[in-house]
């Protein structure tokens, strides 16, 4: 967190800051988009599982935040706001907020997505018997949050004319205006340089395989453009830390584990997101944006059977090659039972409910792990 609050402040004064009259780095035309309002939309999830709408940012004119509600009152949304990101407002300034939101602090999910597979990988390193190292545990964590970061950097940099177009992203930094390109890839610089700045001490393997994500990283916005199966290339793209963390400990690769383990990653990616992509499928189409949703529609539920299948049959045959103990077994049928209820209880109609079953995919990750964790305890 220190890390991003520090970039965030270097990108800010030293790509421009807001200003009441509009002027920045973008010129005029986006000054003025930038002079009256730079809102942040969000998709707020009520305790009764209702889906409201809020558009949260700055007024620039008056330096004073802003609320504003499309189906409910703004009184209603201020009740709300204990679900929302009502913290950024409150920790960030004005300037740094935009870069908050870019890099989804709101909405930690997809950190523990990065984080998981570096997780799982690190588990299976401990000796019999023993928990593994709590220090790389901690450092995992925190390479998965910037990588996290930096994808979602690029990803809305590229994407920003197309997030402009779709109901739930045309809030998002970019594409409202509320930064510019080219603070994007200042941040974006920065953001790179303390990711392969934090690995120097880890050894070399390690580091190159973190470094070999970076195009995964890069090229993954693209391949919405060219392929309906964009979820393919992201089930490397975030499950790559299950190789660089393993290597991080052992110095080398065991195939036996370590694939296994990337493949099953690789795998409930494809369940996690084809599910997460339907909650823009009709936008999608509009603007010619690509996904697993589109391709398989009604079939999607079937389709994602398999995936969690495949998933859960992977990580069966890690803990297999690793010797691993029966709790390992007992809580992975436990882990099948919520990929089950994720896919087969959701309603592909609702986005609320797409997202909800998406955001439950960090329990599905922490009972793999207390799978894997008990499971060496018990060898």
């Amino acid at each position: 967190m220190a890390v991003l609050v520090i970039a965030s402040f270097l990108i800010a004064y030293c790509c421009g800051r807001y200003s009441r009259d509009g002027s920045s780095l973008a010129g005029s035309e986006s000054g003025k988009r930038r002079s009256s309002y730079s809102g942040v939309k969000r998709r707020v999830y009520a305790n009764n599982g209702s889906l409201m709408e809020i558009t949260r940012g700055f007024n620039l004119a008056n330096q004073a935040p802003q609320v504003s509600a499309s189906d409910k009152t703004i009184e209603k949304a201020e009740e709300e706001k204990a679900v929302t990101s009502s913290w950024i407002e409150a920790v960030f300034p004005e300037t740094a907020r935009p870069y908050a939101y870019l890099v989804r602090l709101d909405n930690p999910t997809g950190t523990f997505l990065f984080a998981w597979p570096c997780l799982w990988s690190l588990a299976f390193t401990a000796n019999p018997g023993s928990l593994p190292d709590m220090k790389m545990l901690a450092f995992f964590f925190l390479v998965s949050f910037m990588s996290r970061n930096i994808a979602c950097t690029i990803n809305d940099y590229f994407d920003k004319d197309f997030d402009a177009q779709v109901e739930r992203t045309k809030g998002r930094p970019l594409a409202s205006g509320a930064i510019t390109g080219f603070q994007a890839l200042c941040f974006l610089g920065i953001q790179v340089l303390l990711g392969y700045g934090i690995f120097l001490p880890i050894n070399e393997l390690s580091r190159i395989l973190w470094v070999s994500s970076l195009p995964l990283i890069f090229t993954y916005p693209l391949m919405k453009r060219i392929t309906y199966w964009p979820q393919a290339h992201l089930g490397l793209t975030a499950n790559w830390g299950a190789l660089y963390s393993w290597a991080a400990v052992k110095g080398s690769l065991d195939p036996a584990i370590v694939f296994p383990v990337l493949v099953a990653c690789f795998f409930w990616t494809l369940e996690v997101d084809t599910i997460y992509a339907h909650q823009d499928k009709e936008d999608d189409v509009k603007v010619g944006v690509k996904s697993t949703a589109l391709l398989l529609g009604d079939s999607t539920k079937l389709w994602t059977t398999g995936f969690g299948v495949a998933s859960i049959a992977s990580l069966a045959l890690a803990g297999f090659n690793a010797h691993i103990g029966w709790p390992f077994f007992v809580l992975l049928a436990a882990a099948s039972g919520q990929i089950a209820w994720q896919i087969w209880d959701v309603d592909l109609s609702n986005p609320a409910d797409c997202f909800r079953k998406f955001a439950s995919n960090r329990y599905f990750g922490a009972i793999v792990f207390s799978a894997i964790l008990f499971g060496r305890l018990l060898s």
